[in-house]
């Protein structure tokens, strides 16, 4: 598939679904009618060029498709009725819909808000966003999740059913029930960021779940939790380019290359960041992690008001990972023992022991206080809990440096 295809049938796609799940109610059909549009692009667009309007192209193709396979089931009137209805709109309506045209573009986020429904599970609600939404194939899913792709299959069969035959509707919820609603469709797409952005992550994931929440912020102005996730993820995704060096060993914010940073990605960041509501969770997060993206270096970060931002955000939701990370802050910002002293309170509970980020914030506080050896000892245990191959490396090797550091005082 070519550069100029792949990225339309990545916006084309979710169109196509939403658009014929909405007026055939068969999902099913909605998937396989889209993916065979996207293949005669490719069997035909070569020999016969590029139509004038793709999106209508392909539009028209899955359209068509879907009424041949009803036309086939017509032995059963419902069927039938729904094969004139989807014949009526092949009109302006849903060539506007797939081509962008003025703003026939509520289907998408029905889908968005149908995927993330409360009644499936938070893997089923992701899976079936990457599946449905994203159009990522359900290999690539199954990889993500440690799974066979026969399991994933089932599962997201599963899901789909589940929505058929609990009668899940098929719009986005209105009222108070919106603001019930979409938190759980912002955590589902921070999930996928960070199924993404994580260190063996792929980085697919994340650049999805950004499109997706472009999207959201372009169909729902006036959410400022919307705008703040998207700021978020382009902040963190800002630095992606930097976070390992050639042989893939993750590099801490110091030894960043700052000039490999996505200086269009910060500048569209920020603008999200300025809709957002001051002190909301993703907005603190978003905050966070402006402060990095705008600093010369680390010692020039205003690590002040990163503490503040945990602070607040601590106060919201309290959880294991925000103390660990505000004992960070507060180490760089007023001095490692006043970092170390957080951090032993975060751990009262127990839920940090032996947690390899814990670990290496005592390290890191450890070694700035003075206490090398100890330091390089603490960064070995942390390797030894790490998670993934690169955190470990990075991990020993941050030990193995201490340790000369030591040595050569």
């Amino acid at each position: 598939m070519s550069t100029s295809l792949e990225a339309l049938a990545a916006d084309a796609y979710p169109r196509m679904v939403a658009t014929l799940i909405r007026v055939t109610g068969d999902w099913t059909l909605a998937e396989d009618c889209a993916q065979e549009a996207l293949a005669a692009a490719v069997q035909r667009w070569p020999q016969e060029g590029e139509p004038g309007n793709p999106g209508a192209w392909l539009m028209t193709v899955a359209r068509n498709r879907a009424i041949d396979t009803l036309r086939r089931a017509s032995v059963e009137r419902r069927k039938l009725a729904e094969a004139a209805a989807l014949a009526l709109t092949g009109t302006d309506e849903v060539v506007g819909e797939i081509a962008g045209e003025g703003e026939v573009v509520d289907d998408r986020l029905r889908l968005v808000f149908t995927c993330c429904h409360p009644a499936l599970a938070l893997e089923s609600r992701v899976a079936l966003t990457l599946r449905t939404i994203c159009g990522v194939p359900a290999a690539d899913i199954a990889r993500a999740f440690l799974v066979t792709e026969p399991t994933m299959t089932r599962r997201l069969t599963r899901a789909k059913r589940k929505i058929a035959d609990a009668g899940i509707p098929y719009r986005v919820p209105a009222g108070p029930a919106l603001a019930e609603r979409l938190p759980g469709v912002l955590a589902v797409l921070y999930l996928l960021f960070t199924q993404g952005y994580n260190a063996d992550g792929r980085p697919a994931f994340a650049e999805e779940a950004i499109r997706l929440a472009r999207l959201l912020r372009r169909l729902m102005p006036g959410q400022g939790e919307v705008s703040a996730l998207l700021a978020l993820f382009l902040l963190q995704h800002s630095r992606r380019a930097a976070r390992q060096d050639t042989e893939g060993n993750l590099l801490p914010l110091d030894r960043q290359d700052r000039s490999r940073w996505d200086t269009v990605a910060i500048a569209e960041g920020l603008e999200a960041l300025a809709e957002a509501e001051r002190d909301s969770p993703y907005a603190l997060q978003a905050r966070i992690a402006a402060c990095h993206a705008v600093a010369p270096s680390v010692p020039g970060t205003d690590w002040a008001e990163i503490a503040r931002c945990y602070d607040a955000l601590a106060g919201i939701q309290s959880a294991p990972v925000v103390e660990l990370n505000r004992a960070v802050a507060h180490g760089y910002a007023y001095g490692p023992g006043a970092g170390l002293a957080l951090l032993g309170r975060a751990r009262e509970g127990g839920a940090l022991d032996g947690h390899p980020l814990a670990l290496a914030a005592e390290a890191d506080l450890t070694a700035r206080q003075g206490d090398r050896d100890r330091a390089a000892a603490l960064f070995r245990q942390a390797a030894t809990a790490a998670h993934t191959e690169s955190e470990r490396r990075a991990l020993l090797d941050r030990a193995a440096e201490t340790a000369r550091q030591e040595w050569g005082s």
